[in-house]
């Protein structure tokens, strides 16, 4: 008798609100639809509610808990059918809507439950919210992270985690041949403080300042849009484009347009925007915040300076400009490590291994708090 399948459904966020994790459950789900011995179904965690219940997403109030209904009861049709649940999880509040109610009924059906956390916030999560959030993370038989850098983080909040990195599709990105500087900067994060977009027009103004025909292309969405866009004015900025949301299927062609990447995040884990930079053949300039020294190396693999400081970031910027062979060299480096580590040929096993393990509770026997 030829054995089923095992039945994965993995829980995670739609691509209407576009942003790291949504990719990275997009890509996950394609490749393991390819695994012959896996059955993958995708949940979302943001519904679009149909006819008469659509007007409910309208309303502030209504839309979360319109949705959140609709959530559940999606969750008690497809959980029964699974072996195992995936649930994507980022934190704070996030985390309490999406896969807190996604592991409580993975329990109450005694399916197999993997957390998939990819918040940099997990340090400031665990500490703040720890007295809730600790009893909850009891719940998943596996914590799933994608670096060594969120490993140690739970580590010193006593639980287990294994690291399964991100991946990036090689296949859809552009490579194009640079062999000079125009330049033209490139910086694709979303528009929220922790992201600190601001930094980077700053940094942008001071190269601006020395190299006249520097250009910055913008990427991204948020609440920080028109305070990001008033600064470029009050600034005086020239030859700078905000581009809008981009869906991921647009984003190579900005990679290869670009001739330098650039990133300030203040808080971050592995982001996947860094890997598809790298896979671009493109230099890149990043700051050092969270899980980056994992995957970046300042002087190998990009130009990596102290989180929150712009100057720092200027003169990385300055430097890709000025001594463009090195930043080709250190980009080469960097498709190297990508392709390595990074591409679903390399981290597949290691999911389907995740998923066949039999399942344990990953906590250590230490009090919530």
């Amino acid at each position: 008798m030829t054995p089923r399948n095992r039945r994965v459904l993995i829980v995670g966020p739609s691509l209407r609100y576009l942003g790291g994790q949504a990719v990275q459950a997009q890509r996950l789900v394609k490749g393991l639809r390819a695994i012959r011995s896996l059955d993958v179904d995708y949940l979302v965690v943001d519904p679009v509610l149909a006819g008469p219940f659509a007007l409910l997403q309208r309303v502030p109030i209504m839309r979360t808990l319109a949705t959140s209904i609709a959530y559940v009861a999606s969750l008690l049709r497809g959980v029964p059918r699974c072996d195992t649940l995936h649930v994507f999880s980022a934190s704070y509040w996030s985390f309490l809507i999406a896969p807190a109610p996604a592991m409580l009924i993975g329990r109450l059906f005694g399916k197999r439950v993997l957390l998939n956390y990819h918040s940099g916030e997990a340090d400031d999560h665990l500490t703040r919210w720890g007295w809730h959030v600790k009893p909850l993370l009891r719940l998943a038989n596996t914590i799933i992270v994608p670096t060594d850098y969120l490993v140690d983080v739970f580590h010193r909040h006593n639980f287990d985690a294994i690291a399964i990195p991100n991946h990036i599709d090689l296949a859809s990105m552009v490579v194009r041949e640079r062999t000079s500087m125009v330049p033209r900067f490139f910086s694709n994060r979303n528009f929220e403080t922790h992201y600190n977009v601001g930094a980077v027009i700053d940094a942008f103004a001071t190269v601006q300042a020395t190299h006249p025909l520097a250009e910055l292309v913008i990427t991204g969405n948020g609440s920080q849009r028109v305070v990001l866009e008033a600064q470029v004015a009050a600034l005086g900025l020239r030859n700078v484009r905000f581009t809008g949301p981009v869906q991921p299927h647009e984003m190579p062609a900005l990679y290869a347009a670009a001739d330098v990447y650039v990133n300030a995040s203040l808080i971050d884990n592995m982001p996947l925007s860094l890997l598809e930079a790298y896979a671009s053949d493109l230099p890149v300039v990043t700051s050092d915040a969270g899980g980056i020294p994992w995957i970046a190396t300042d002087g190998v693999t990009a130009r990596v300076v102290p989180a929150g400081d712009v100057s720092a970031l200027a003169s990385g910027m300055c430097d890709a400009i000025e001594s463009p062979d090195l930043a080709w060299e250190r980009a080469t480096r960097a498709k190297a490590f990508v392709v390595s580590r990074f591409v679903w040929d390399v981290v597949s096993d290691q999911w389907v291994a995740a998923y066949a393990e039999p399942g344990h509770v990953t906590s250590v026997a230490v009090s919530a708090s």
